[in-house]
Parts: C-alpha cells; sequence; structure tokens
C-alpha cells in the first residue's frame, strides 16, 4: 500500500502541532523534532510539519507563504455533512480559518479550512449515489423525479 506525506511549512512549530491533534490527529514521536512534526491522518496519510527554514533545505525553489499564494489543497472525504461541519469546528476552535462558505452542490457538500499558518484542507461529503455513478448521473437522476 502506498503511504501518502505531504510535506507543510510553518512559521511555528508548536502551534501548528497543536491544531492538527486537535482536529484529532496524533503525533508520530520518533519522526519528530525541533524542525519537524510527524502527524498521523490515518494509517496511510501523513502530514510533515516542517519549520519554514528547515523545509527550504529541500529545494532551491522559494518557498510560497500560504497565507498568499495556494499551491496545493488538500482534500478528505467524510462519511456525513455533520462530519465536515464538526471538523471545521473543531479547526476553527484550533485556531484556523475558513476562507470562504461552504459550498452546497446537493451531491456534494464541502468546506475548506486553512491551518494558522495558512495551509489550506478541505472536507467534503459526496452522496453515495455521487461516488457510484458520478455527478452528472445524480443531477439527471433529480432531473427526471
Amino acid at each position: 500500500m502506498t503511504k501518502v506525506f505531504v510535506n507543510l511549512p510553518t512559521r511555528d512549530l508548536e502551534r501548528a502541532k497543536a491544531f492538527y491533534v486537535a482536529l484529532g490527529c496524533e503525533i508520530s514521536p520518533p519522526f519528530t523534532d525541533e524542525n519537524a512534526a510527524c502527524v498521523v491522518w490515518s494509517e496511510d496519510i501523513y502530514f510533515m510539519i516542517l519549520r519554514r527554514e528547515y523545509f527550504e533545505t529541500f529545494t532551491d525553489k522559494p518557498i510560497a507563504d500560504p497565507n498568499d499564494v495556494l499551491q496545493v489543497s488538500v482534500a478528505f472525504s467524510q462519511d456525513s455533512r455533520e462530519e465536515v461541519d464538526a471538523i471545521l469546528a473543531k479547526g476553527l476552535a484550533a485556531g484556523g480559518s475558513e476562507p470562504k462558505p461552504a459550498q452546497d452542490y446537493g451531491f456534494m457538500y464541502s468546506r475548506d479550512l486553512d491551518d494558522p499558518d495558512g495551509n489550506s484542507l478541505g472536507f467534503l461529503y459526496m452522496t453515495p449515489e455521487a461516488v457510484e455513478n458520478g455527478p452528472d448521473h445524480v443531477a439527471d437522476t433529480a432531473a427526471s423525479a
């Protein structure tokens, strides 16, 4: 099985760790030190939260400030709209921000959450019908009802 590691820069490692723990993640001590924290999202998904200065050692490219430039947005599916709202509530309480209002497309409900460093996370719920048949099928079914 492929493991996914998402590297994210931070200006405040302790604040970032507290934010992700508030979302329900765990910190992996063997891969955490004064420069980086390994945040366990799931058995197969990890965030490496890296101090900006340390992050810069991995590339010759400039590191964008996620408060000003969106380089990537990572999205996670949830099992219900309520779970989307619940994780947003946790993130907002832990210092995150919601950059735009919720998006409700009928077959899909999504909300975005920026961590305190501005890194963008998306959370969405998609109806089982849309997952199985695609959003056009759901729209066609609703229109013919």
